[in-house]
């Protein structure tokens, strides 16, 4: 529900049927015990004793290397006055190309690899350390 009251989307849930809530108590109230996938890395972790670095990189996806040739229309307000009808280059990955997820996630492995780190065939987005498979 939005703010003001009104129904903002409709959501449905298979729930088993015990009837046991209660209109104005708990009718609106839905609880979905489910564990993160971050969570059960963490415990994988812990039980095999490893140490877990992780990182955020907000321009991440800027750091990938494009494979082909894209052209883009000159941006809005910065147009070259006397080549108008002249498009750029793009040199590297840029948000909102399609490719540019999986161009930065390549050119990432290929870093991590070259410094030691195998990639885990269970979750391709963990990179490992260390010589046991």
């Amino acid at each position: 529900m939005k703010a003001d009251g009104t129904i903002e989307k409709y959501k449905a849930r298979l729930v088993v049927k015990r009837y046991r809530q209660k209109e104005g108590l708990d009718y609106f109230d839905t609880y979905s015990p489910v564990t993160r996938i971050t969570f059960i890395q963490i415990l994988i972790a812990a039980i095999n004793n490893l140490e877990i670095h992780q990182m955020d990189v907000k321009t991440a996806f800027l750091n990938g290397d494009l494979n082909e040739e894209i052209y883009i229309e000159q941006p809005e307000g910065s147009v070259a006055p006397n080549h108008k009808r002249m498009v750029c280059k793009l040199v590297k990955s840029f948000y909102g190309l399609k490719q540019t997820p999986k161009q930065w996630h390549e050119k990432f492995d290929k870093v991590m690899i070259e410094n030691g780190f195998r990639i885990n065939e269970c979750d391709k987005c963990v990179n490992v350390k260390g010589t046991e498979k």
